[in-house]
């Protein structure tokens, strides 16, 4: 099947979904379409087993590449959707904890999840050498912005909060990849990693992708201002994702950071100085209609995966015993940032409940994973990696907003 066939099935797969979802679950779109989906997947592979369906009806999603479809595809629009309606004020009230959990709580995240992963599965017989877990601990430690800011949309959370939670999800996806790829390497070419290897490939990766997204950004912000067309001026920011993300990418600085800065850019400063009424009318519907479509279509995606996934009783009971890991190490991180930087500011009440609980993993997260060599500990990872990654999002999802409504009720 060729890619046209294969982008519209997916297409008109989440339009049904999510037509579904409206007139039954009434859940919110993302987590609606990835439950159908996902219960979609489970169905095929039922009939499958009996013998009811060939594997032709599978076969197609083999084709869709996941991994780069995300990672060089959807990810970019993503995130400079996102970041467009951040308040950069409000961000730089929040600097310290964004700071402190998106370095610092990321990196104990990653050596937590990863050692006691390590004795987990060989446990359960999982020969998974020590490094190869410290990979699990890094995909799986940040938290997924497109997840992330698709919940809060309906979450009710107090500002405050909501900008701590979307904005650390924002930028820990960014440190999360470095720490990924170091790893990686070390795993692919069998030599140790210093401590100046990891600075240089941080300050080239994340350091390097948010000044090249400022750049960027400022570019595009003063072709704004010399012009009053909305057709050209959305056409300039679709060029800024678009060509900005392909060239930070080709040039070995983070696509995904670079796309952050853009955003907040043009976001604040272009909205405020470089936009008619008319133009921010017409840039905000256009950018929460791709938003919106987008964040469908890859939670769709998440659900069929499933098909072209390998499980065991042992690598399910791996991921169902990560589950527990995982928040537990959250809850920790989080907690540790706010003790310590309590004494620097004030804290929302019950906001390490709140923000560790809402830490959602996602679509980013089954990508790196996909992004591992062929082999027999990529399969385990990956297995376990969907495990967290759907119970993240199809319980912890729909339930942050009860529980915001329960602990503020209870006040």
């Amino acid at each position: 099947m060729d890619i046209f066939n294969v982008v519209a099935l997916l297409i008109a797969l989440t339009a049904f979904f999510a037509y579904l979802n409206h007139w039954t679950l009434r859940l919110p779109t993302t987590i609606g379409v990835m439950g159908l989906a996902l219960f979609f997947s489970l169905v095929l592979i039922a009939l499958g087993r009996f013998g009811l369906v060939g594997e032709a009806w599978t076969a197609w999603f083999r084709e869709v590449d996941f991994g780069p479809t995300l990672l060089q595809g959807m990810l970019g629009f993503l995130l400079f959707a996102g970041a467009l309606h951040v308040d950069l004020g409000d961000l730089l009230d929040q600097k310290w904890v964004v700071t402190f959990l998106a370095t610092v709580g990321v990196l104990l995240s990653t050596a937590a999840i990863g050692g006691i992963a390590y004795l987990v599965f060989g446990a359960l017989g999982l020969e998974l050498p020590l490094l190869y877990c410290l990979l699990f601990g890094a995909l799986i430690s940040p938290t997924d912005p497109i997840a992330v800011l698709s919940i809060l949309k309906h979450a009710g959370i107090p500002r405050s909060l909501e900008m701590k939670i979307a904005a650390e999800s924002l930028f820990n996806d960014g440190v999360g990849v470095v720490v990924f790829l170091v790893i990686a390497g070390a795993v692919a070419g069998g030599a140790e990693v210093t401590v100046s290897d990891v600075a240089l490939l941080f300050v080239e990766e994340a350091v390097g992708g948010i000044v090249f997204g400022l750049v960027a950004g400022g570019i595009v912000y003063r072709m704004l201002r010399s012009i009053d067309d909305y057709q050209v001026e959305i056409l300039l920011t679709l060029a800024l994702v678009t060509g900005g993300y392909a060239l930070a990418t080709k040039l070995h600085f983070s696509g995904p950071l670079a796309m952050v800065a853009a955003g907040l850019l043009i976001g604040n400063h272009g909205r405020r100085f470089a936009m008619s009424d008319g133009t921010r009318e017409h840039l905000d519907s256009f950018w929460k209609l791709v938003d919106e479509m987008l964040n469908a279509v890859l939670f769709v995606m998440i659900g069929l995966e499933v098909l072209v996934l390998s499980f065991d009783a042992r690598r399910l009971t791996a991921g169902l015993l990560a589950i527990p890991l995982v928040l537990a190490v959250r809850f920790a991180a989080v907690g540790l940032g706010v003790q310590l930087l309590r004494r620097r500011r004030p804290f929302s009440p019950h906001v390490v409940k709140i923000m560790a609980w809402s830490g959602i993993r996602g679509g980013i997260s089954v990508a790196l994973a996909l992004s591992l060599p062929k082999g027999p500990e990529r399969e385990v990872i990956l297995a376990v990696t969907y495990t967290v990654v759907a119970f993240s999002i199809l319980v912890q999802g729909p339930s942050v907003a009860p529980l915001v409504k329960k602990l503020y009720r209870d006040r």
